[in-house]
């Protein structure tokens, strides 16, 4: 009778060392959603921060590369009351070179602003070579805020529609990059943020008068914004839609969004080499107790 033939298992996983690796997997997959996520379902604090540091850094390579090719670029910000869009300013603009960099947020017009072409304000304010600019609510303030209040008439609103998008049609064309941002956010979430802020009188200072006659006129924000998007959301220059019912997530989905639409390179210089600082024997700084210092209470 022949031999049963030994099988050779040099070299192959057993079937517990298999389900060993699979069990870590799972294991490695669940412990980075738990840190993902808090107990309430949103995105945890340490994810966040965490997620945000990488995208500011590579907002910083963007920027230097931005300035390097001498590129234009307008970034707007729009949405209703409490969407989200100052916070989501503010984290893009953190860790930016100010220098190469402004955010406008002009108040209303002037006296004499009011006499101009509509747009003259805000062309002044388009960037130059290697710099970015970003508006904190823009022209689209006339198919908002101007066309529910009533500050415009229904002839200035009407050649607002027909003008905007043969304006940024230009614009790109000149080679600006213009890129709109719609902040969107449900009204129960939007109400709580409201009301967060009247609660509290350090953000107290975020809302106005214009503000509650605003959350009146809910319905008539809504028409207003369907009205401008479909006549300004062209193949050119389209609107992107952040959902900031979740803020963290609103700004980092927009964050890589931003830089996803740019093939940007890493050019940040080398880091500069300081030699030893020269000093010199005969200058003597001045007694300490003759400078007057700020009282360190902390």
């Amino acid at each position: 009778m022949g031999h049963k033939k030994q099988k050779n298992n040099k070299g192959s996983i057993d079937e517990n060392t298999s389900n060993q690796i699979v069990t870590s997997i799972l294991q490695t997959e669940l412990e980075q959603e738990v840190h993902k996520y808090n107990k309430q379902g949103k995105l945890s604090n340490s994810y966040y921060e965490e997620s945000l540091c990488k995208l500011q850094e590579d907002l910083v390579i963007w920027q230097y590369w931005v300035k390097q090719k001498g590129l234009r670029v307008v970034l707007m910000f729009e949405g209703r009351d409490a969407a989200g869009k100052g916070g989501l300013i503010k984290r893009i603009t953190e860790p930016l070179n100010p220098r190469g960099l402004r955010v406008v947020a002009l108040e209303k017009p002037s006296d004499k602003e009011s006499t101009q072409w509509y747009f003259q304000r805000y062309i002044s304010q388009l960037p130059s070579a290697g710099e970015i600019v970003i508006f904190d609510r823009s022209w689209y303030n006339r198919a908002g805020v101007e066309r529910v209040m009533g500050f415009c008439n229904n002839e200035e609103y009407e050649e607002f529609l027909r003008s905007c998008p043969e304006l940024e049609r230009m614009l790109v064309r000149s080679g600006i990059y213009l890129i709109k941002y719609w902040i969107s956010v449900n009204d129960e979430e939007q109400e709580r943020r409201l009301k967060d802020r009247a609660s509290h009188p350090e953000k107290r200072w975020k809302l106005s008068e214009m503000d509650l006659k605003s959350w009146d006129k809910w319905e008539e924000y809504s028409r207003a914004k369907d009205m401008m998007m479909k006549y300004t959301d062209t193949k050119q220059c389209p609107w992107y839609n952040v959902n900031s019912d979740d803020k963290k997530k609103a700004r980092l989905n927009a964050i890589a969004h931003l830089l996803s639409l740019f093939q940007y390179e890493n050019v940040i210089p080398q880091p500069f080499v300081f030699p030893p600082r020269k000093t010199h024997e005969n200058y003597v700084r001045p007694p300490v107790d003759e400078i007057t210092w700020v009282p360190e209470i902390y």
